[in-house]
């Protein structure tokens, strides 16, 4: 699958976020967003998804395509248990003896009956990525995944991540060099204008 992005453009009144952006990406692969703050991460994310309309330029590839996605507030039902989460989305995609296996990698099992109301900031981030690259989806969007996590337990979720996306199409944002570097991630730099910078920059 290819999804390429031609001569994109979104303002907010006089706010330029991203100015003719265009870029290809494919299934298989991981990409990091890079880019000062208040230009365009986000909000290029909320574009692929359909939650938001960019002024001009065209997306294709997205026809019939399904997404999962890690937000910047990790968007839980409050009141259920991680596994019940991370079942909303997965159906019975996983058996669940399989799922709960899959789960303990990055939450100790002590939380597992727990709701996630009574989860750590960490431990609620860790089930939001879980959600995600458990889900069946073609395109996996992760807005600044590792936020609240550890170094070990980020070495950890990046694990996870590498192997339960393989094969999709991966892309999320960072200001963190090293974030990039855990996942392997070809990174897409966004310059001030709001434009791709040339690899290397």
């Amino acid at each position: 699958m290819k999804l390429q992005i031609d001569h994109l453009s979104k303002h907010f009144g006089d706010l330029t976020v991203f100015d003719q952006l265009s870029l290809t990406m494919e299934s298989g692969n991981i990409y990091c967003l890079m880019a000062p703050s208040g230009k365009g991460k986000t909000t290029l994310f909320r574009i692929l998804m359909g939650l938001e309309t960019a002024d001009s330029g065209t997306i294709e590839g997205l026809e019939g395509r399904s997404f999962s996605a890690v937000f910047q507030e990790d968007r839980l039902l409050e009141g259920y248990t991680a596994l019940q989460n991370i079942r909303f989305v997965t159906g019975r995609w996983y058996p669940a003896h399989e799922l709960t296996a899959i789960i303990k990698h990055l939450l100790p099992e002590d939380s597992l009956k727990k709701p996630v109301s009574e989860f750590s900031g960490g431990m609620k981030r860790r089930t939001a990525i879980l959600r995600a690259i458990l889900a069946p989806a073609d395109i996996v969007l992760m807005d600044e995944p590792f936020t609240g996590l550890d170094p070990d337990t980020k070495q950890q979720a990046a694990r996870m991540i590498n192997k339960y996306t393989a094969g999709k199409l991966l892309l999320f944002s960072t200001h963190s060099q090293e974030d990039a570097a855990l996942l392997g991630a070809e990174i897409l730099r966004l310059d001030e204008n709001g434009g791709l910078c040339s690899p290397g920059i």
